[in-house]
């Protein structure tokens, strides 16, 4: 065991690398349970969140307590077959995340900018959304 953690300390891992795994294209259906079967036997999991919504239906957020271990269920994973689904894996990245989240907020913002000051632009006219010009 001590020869085994010695062995990991070594190791150098890629940057994109993490504990959180995002599984997408999984079975509806799919329960907690079915998803600490299949992921529980690469290492100890700290959380597990499946989509429930309309538009995170099919996915899911695994946390393992080690990195190792979900390196490693994530490169045996990759393409694992759950009642006729090939299960893609991937590393959580935050940053690709909330990008879309991000840009939204900001075209809200340049929205709300423009109406407050009464800027019409191009983009404004052809979408029907021109407010009235200040004087």
């Amino acid at each position: 065991m001590a020869m085994l953690a010695a062995k990991k300390a070594n190791i150098r891992l890629p940057p994109e690398v993490n504990r959180i795994l995002y599984i997408r294209n999984l079975p509806y259906k799919i329960t907690a349970e079915e998803m600490y079967d299949i992921f529980g036997k690469f290492g100890p999991i700290r959380q597990i969140r499946v989509g429930n919504a309309a538009d995170t239906r099919g996915t899911a957020y695994v946390v393992y307590e080690d990195i190792f271990d979900a390196k490693n269920a994530c490169d045996h994973l990759q393409g694992f077959n759950v009642c006729n689904r090939y299960l893609i894996v991937l590393y959580y990245q935050a940053t690709r995340a909330f990008k879309k989240l991000d840009s939204d907020k900001k075209e809200k913002n340049i929205r709300d900018l423009k109406r407050k000051y009464g800027v019409e632009t191009p983009d404004s006219r052809k979408e029907g959304k021109a407010t009235p010009m200040r004087t």
